[in-house]
């Protein structure tokens, strides 16, 4: 229950955020949830938007509130979206799919001129990697891709319904749920599933959400995604002039 009140605190916090006009992705999962029936009541109250809905799940939930939508065919740019996370580490990396939208997520996360990340407090780690991390495959690549993902350090197991059968996805594909343990390096595990032919994605999120916002006990707090630091900032100033440097002495 005190997860369930620290969810909607984040959600309605995060549906703040919207501005009239906005074009929103409106996220999938039991916090984003939240911040769409928010949302919602916004609308009813005035508030003239267009939802962008991350699943059929949630489009539907949107129909039912009122909440008018458009499509990435319309409008390929998104102005904010807020959806939910299954893990979030110090640096906003995040692991994301464990509702089963982590393709369509991704689509709309990278569309967004802002993503907002909605969380309880016991989804923020010091480190990803406690919850499996989902990745969407082609059913005719099963076999090759667990054993491949395996290779990766990781144990694979085929996400079921309650009734046997393979989760399908919203567009028709299976998720494997792979256990790494701790994540280490995040970049390095999704350049490595990215590589993998029949993995559709994978459910780290790398760079995408700029804020944060956490329900922690009775009120919820916004976590903006830190800076990088002043040494990676000066490494990157010494490659440009380490490469203007080679450029010289080239000519």
């Amino acid at each position: 229950m005190a997860n369930e009140r620290e969810k909607e605190l984040a959600g309605r916090a995060a549906a703040k955020l919207v501005c009239d006009g906005d074009i929103v992705g409106l996220g999938t999962g039991s916090t984003a949830y939240f911040a769409v029936v928010a949302i919602g009541e916004r609308v009813k109250a005035g508030l003239r938007i267009l939802g962008i809905p991350t699943s059929d799940a949630t489009a539907e939930l949107a129909r039912k509130l009122g909440i008018p939508l458009s499509t990435l065919d319309e409008h390929q740019t998104i102005d904010i979206t807020i959806d939910g996370a299954d893990e979030v580490d110090p640096h906003m990396n995040l692991i994301k799919g464990g509702g089963g939208a982590l393709l369509r997520e991704k689509i709309i996360a990278t569309a967004s001129k802002k993503m907002v990340v909605v969380a309880d407090s016991t989804k923020m780690v010091p480190v990803l990697g406690k919850f499996p991390l989902p990745v969407e495959i082609i059913p005719f690549a099963q076999a090759v891709l667990e054993k491949k993902i395996a290779a990766l350090g990781a144990t694979c197991k085929l996400r079921v319904r309650a009734d046997g059968q393979p989760f399908v996805t919203d567009e028709g594909h299976h998720i494997l749920d792979c256990s790494f343990g701790k994540i280490a390096n995040p970049p390095a595990v999704a350049r490595a599933l990215k590589e993998m032919p029949g993995v559709v994605e994978h459910g780290l999120f790398i760079g995408l959400a700029r804020l944060a916002v956490v329900g922690k006990g009775n009120s919820a707090v916004e976590i903006p995604r830190k800076p990088a630091t002043k040494r990676k900032a000066l490494g990157k100033r010494a490659r440009r002039i380490q490469v203007r440097r080679t450029n010289r002495a080239g000519r």
